[in-house]
């Protein structure tokens, strides 16, 4: 919306026990466009703003009945979507200090200046329209990132967010991998004051260990070779906004200790640099076990395992939340989609019981992967059962597990399994032409993960 078209439709209230300016400053108004209303003293001002919720307020602060700033004190909290400007002719710095801290967009000092009164009206007209536009940004990104289902897990769960958005302490997200532990992060960030600042994360189990205190903190000109310039880290850069850091217990434990240190302090340091930098970050942290698990198996700190174990939540994994499937592929099948710019596809009753009976190991993100899959390979807008298993969906009288437990060559469930595994990942990786990192992706684990896998099974991958 162009400026001009925002100020024609701005109401404004003036309040002030001096009838010329009251003529003057609403007569110029009004040839300016602007619905004018006023009044002569506090108390009355205070109606007129219930009955006629003016966008701007100019409010004199010397009146006899009820002075400007106790109508200021009483009228910031319920006309929240009023900007008040103060207008004064004996105004002091601490007078207009106090003003700005009850609420007060603005200080104008009398003998008014219309120029004056107009560049005021402009900045709070600007101010509006980037708050209208931002938040309208917000809120659609809310939308795409939604924490779906309705079951009690997830329930719980944004009920959690919801609890940790309004604080600023760091936060320990458990759950397994795929399970929406990044989302609930995110969710996290744009649900609080941050939302406007930047957001970026770092996961510790992709990272090589050597470089996760340079990403995290930076490193100073010159320190390494090649280093021929200052590279600021994650937790300069996102000052007023959030970091989030993933697998926690992946981090070596003395910079385990550092992090610890500006948690507490809000200082640190770059890499090969002696001198100290804040920054307002907020840290989300991520684990597949609890602060005191990880504690007692070595992997956490005793130091931050007790910060983070007082604000913990836990993301349920997808195969304790059956009934929130359906929910899901409704979501990503939207998603998909739009994406694809069709219509969404009608997965058949049997389809959905097929779904449904499936256990999901890599959690949300092997089903969002999954429904994109049948939205590529089916061109129909009906989804069968045979159209999910040729995307990739097997129930258990399909597997090959199944199959080779009936001609009994496996003597332990243990071995059985190992041989489902590996053909698994020697399938999965041959259908993504031998890429990790795709195949990671698509199967819902860590490239990390998949990696010792691969070493552990022998397989051989060819590019």
């Amino acid at each position: 919306m162009e400026l001009h078209a925002q100020k024609n439709k701005l109401k404004i209230l003036i309040i002030d026990d001096e009838s010329p300016i009251r003529e003057v400053l609403s007569e110029s108004l009004r040839d300016d466009g602007y619905e004018v209303m006023a009044a002569a003293d506090g108390p009355s001002g205070l109606e007129v703003l219930k009955s006629f919720q003016p966008d701007i307020c100019f409010l004199d602060i010397w009146m006899p009945k009820m002075d400007g700033l106790e109508v200021l004190t009483q009228a910031v909290p319920l006309h929240p979507n009023t900007s008040f400007v103060m207008i004064s002719g004996h105004g002091t710095i601490e007078t207009a200090v106090k003003s700005t801290k009850i609420g007060a967009w603005d200080f104008i000092e009398k003998p008014l200046s219309l120029d004056k009164i107009s560049i005021a009206i402009d900045h709070i007209v600007r101010l509006k329209g980037e708050r209208e536009e931002k938040n309208a940004l917000l809120n659609k990104l809310r939308k795409t990132i939604a924490l779906v289902g309705e079951s009690a897990g997830m329930q719980k769960t944004r009920e959690s967010v919801t609890v940790f958005a309004k604080n600023n302490v760091p936060v320990l997200i458990e759950g397994e991998v795929g399970s929406g532990r990044e989302l609930a992060a995110q969710n996290i960030h744009f649900m609080s004051p941050r939302a406007s600042g930047p957001f970026a994360e770092i996961n510790c189990c992709t990272l090589p260990q050597d470089l996760i205190e340079i990403e995290l903190f930076g490193i100073e000109k010159g320190t390494l070779p090649g280093i021929d310039k200052t590279r600021r880290g994650k937790i300069e850069l996102m000052n007023g906004g959030t970091l989030l850091i993933e697998e926690v217990d992946e981090m070596p434990l003395v910079l385990q200790e550092k992090l610890v240190a500006f948690i507490r302090q809000g200082k640190f340091k770059r890499f090969g640099s002696s001198d100290e930098l804040t920054s307002d970050v907020r840290l989300v942290l991520t684990t597949t076990a609890s602060a005191a698990k990880l504690k007692a198996d070595g992997k956490l700190t005793a130091d931050l395992a007790q910060i983070l174990g007082q604000s913990s939540m836990t993301v349920p994994p997808l195969r304790e939340r059956p009934e929130d499937i359906y929910s899901l592929v409704v979501h990503f099948s939207d998603i998909a989609a739009k994406q694809m710019a069709s219509l969404r596809k009608t997965i058949s009753e049997q389809g959905m019981k097929l779904m449904l009976k499936h256990s999901w190991p890599g959690n949300v993100r092997e089903l969002k992967n999954f429904i994109e899959r049948v939205y590529i390979l089916t061109p129909s807008d009906f989804v069968d059962v045979h159209d999910l298993r040729f995307a990739g969906l097997v129930d258990k009288k399909s597997t090959a597990v199944s199959s080779s437990a009936e001609n009994s060559e496996f003597s332990t469930f243990r071995e059985a399994r190992a041989e489902f595994e590996k053909e698994f990942l020697i399938k999965k990786i041959q259908e993504n032409g031998g890429n990790i990192s795709k195949t990671a992706e698509a199967i819902g684990l860590e490239r990390s993960y998949l990696h010792r896998k691969i070493k552990a099974y022998g397989i051989e991958v060819s590019l």
